[in-house]
């Protein structure tokens, strides 16, 4: 006997926010393309890393909003019986190697740059001041939708990139001040350090989902105890807790009731317990009357 809640469709975060990215690549697109124009005038190293940053959002934000629609449009099938949910995970992956790059184009081209090189410092001023403004207006877009990991990966793009356009003032100001134009690549160095920082972290977090590891905040340990603790359960085995995507999490278990145990009701109580008090939206409950052996040869 088994149980099982199928509420998760409904509730997938990338569709919900699928708006978010829209307007968001909507905004970043366009900044970058006056970016390259400056970066090319100005002679900047920090403006020219900064729009490569730019246009690894637009590519990231691109792919995170095609995975959005194929995840919400997606059918089990005999052979995706989960659909295309996780195509946001693999989203938020590329997102991260993506980064990755950045900061390696980053350091490659500070370290071939010329510390005596030419740089116009206005128009450097003028549009790092308006990336960040563009910046922030992305950031109160996306913000509200960063419970979903594909929405969090745009959205730590983008933060990564309103820090970059900091650095571009930075570098246009201290240049202008200074007269050093080692300033600019200095700067372009710190931008691509943080990248590859927040590329880290986001990766991170899309391995522990690829890796069907315990999502965060859910104790497996207190999950036991409380499912061992309802009336009528003997003990539980084979327990897996895992995210099948942002916001969406999935478990397993058998459960062993006692002869006197009324199965239905244990299979409810248990369902209720794991979704009031874990927020587990998808719980497979196998309910056993006895012990069998039908697990014993599984060694894993």
């Amino acid at each position: 006997m088994s149980g099982h809640d199928h509420a998760h469709g409904s509730q997938h975060l990338g569709g919900v926010h699928r708006w978010r990215l829209l307007v968001a690549l909507g905004l970043v697109v366009g900044f970058m393309l006056v970016e390259f124009v400056a970066a090319a005038l100005s002679g900047s190293l920090a403006l020219l890393t900064d729009a490569g940053h730019m246009l690894a959002d637009s590519i990231t934000l691109t792919t995170a909003t095609v995975a959005t629609i194929v995840a919400s449009r997606s059918r089990r099938t005999a052979h995706a019986t989960y659909g295309a949910y996780r195509a946001e995970v693999f989203a938020s992956g590329f997102a991260a190697l993506v980064m990755i790059a950045v900061a390696i184009f980053v350091v490659i081209s500070a370290l071939s740059g010329h510390a005596t090189h030419e740089v116009e410092t206005t128009p450097m001023l003028v549009v790092g001041i308006i990336g960040l403004t563009v910046n922030i207006v992305t950031m109160l877009i996306l913000r509200p939708g960063s419970e979903s990991l594909n929405v969090k990966g745009a959205y730590l793009e983008v933060l990564a990139d309103a820090l970059g356009s900091v650095g571009v003032i930075a570098a246009a100001i201290l240049v202008k001040v200074t007269g050093a134009a080692w300033w600019d690549i200095a700067i372009a160095l710190a931008i691509g350090a943080f990248v590859l920082v927040r590329a880290v972290i986001l990766g991170r977090e899309v391995l522990h989902v690829l890796a069907q590891h315990t999502p965060h905040g859910i104790d497996t340990g207190s999950l036991e105890a409380r499912l061992c603790g309802l009336e009528g359960v003997a003990q539980i085995h084979d327990l897996h807790v895992w995210a099948l995507t942002s916001g969406m999490n999935v478990m397993s278990v058998h459960v062993l009731i006692s002869d006197d145990a009324d199965p239905q009701a244990t299979l409810q109580a248990a369902q209720a317990l794991v979704g009031s008090e874990f927020g587990l939206d998808h719980a497979t409950i196998q309910v056993e009357s006895r012990a069998s052996d039908s697990c014993e040869h599984i060694t894993w």
